[in-house]
């Protein structure tokens, strides 16, 4: 019988047990409190509204019953009916269909906006809180010029130098949103840093962007994820203020914000035409928030 020799286990890449060591925490976190969120009506509550929102955004071209564009002079300012369910608007056009492709709106902002604030904050935040010194303090003093501002009152100035429309509302949106990211994540790394993790990580010769990468980033991530969650609904009434002055979507697009602004000069007339668009927005932001708290009992350790 001839004895092979024992394969060497292979070499882990440098970082990769506190990488997957914070993995394991999250994954364990979230198997725990998964029970804690579907024990959670509201939380359940607000993730059935966005799974309505996004099914709506998915399938709009089945479930809208018209044009969301289509004009009919003939049938306009109807009150909610059997083929008009949220009656028409000025122009003859379905709320209703209007307010399903508005979805795809509202969705595209949302989804736009996290993937470019949620990244940016998290890193320039991590970098900060890292390195300290002359680094954190030019960051933070930008970042407190930034909120010194109201965010809105912000955005539309960003919205004013860019001009009117909806990938300009985007930008203008994310351009006023990173800030309260990246103090979230340098705060979360001003903890971090000091320690054991890092501690054996800089005594084996790791050099500062590989903790921060494998190290102090996966670790800021779910108060991150937390704060994006409940900054949605924010986004999204941002996004629908931008819209109700015209600064947003641009017509003919079927934009919640928009819609609502059309409508009040109707409102004592064709009451429809401004509730169910208010209404959309209300029920989206009350979910997203109903989310974020569900999924701050999960992520957050702290509250716990």
């Amino acid at each position: 019988m001839s004895l092979q020799p024992a394969a060497l286990p292979a070499r882990e890449p440098f970082l990769t047990r506190e990488a997957r060591s914070t993995r394991e925490a999250m994954l364990q976190r979230l198997g725990i409190g998964t029970l804690t969120f579907l024990g959670n009506r509201l939380a359940v509550i607000g993730v059935a509204i966005i799974l309505l929102l996004v099914v709506l955004a998915v399938f709009a071209p089945w479930i809208a019953t018209h044009d969301p564009n289509l004009q009919n002079l003939r049938a306009a300012a109807l009150p909610p009916s059997g083929a008009n369910f949220f009656g028409t608007d000025e122009y003859g056009r379905d709320i209703y269909s209007r307010i399903v492709y508005g979805s795809r709106i509202t969705l595209y902002i949302v989804g736009l906006v996290t993937i470019t604030v949620g990244p940016i904050g998290l890193i320039i935040g991590a970098i900060s809180g890292y390195f300290g010194g002359f680094v954190d303090t030019v960051v933070m003093r930008i970042t407190d010029l930034f909120l010194a501002f109201p965010s809105l009152i912000l955005t539309l100035a960003f919205v004013a130098v860019l001009g009117p429309g909806l990938e300009q509302a985007v930008l203008a949106i994310a351009l006023t949103g990173w800030p309260a990211m990246a103090r979230l994540a340098r705060a979360e790394t001003l903890t971090i840093r000091s320690s054991d993790y890092i501690a054996a990580a800089k005594l084996q010769g790791a050099s500062s962007w590989q903790i921060i990468i494998g190290s102090v980033i996966p670790m800021c991530m779910p108060s991150v994820i937390v704060r994006l969650t409940l900054n949605m609904a924010s986004v999204i009434l941002t996004a629908a203020g931008l819209g109700f002055l015209g600064l947003g979507a641009q017509p003919p697009t079927p934009e919640w914000g928009a819609m609502t602004s059309t409508g009040r000069a109707y409102m004592l007339d064709s009451w429809w035409m401004v509730t169910f668009p208010g209404l959309a927005i209300m029920a989206v932001s009350l979910a997203f928030n109903l989310f974020g708290d569900g999924l701050r009992d999960v992520l957050d350790p702290k509250s716990n």
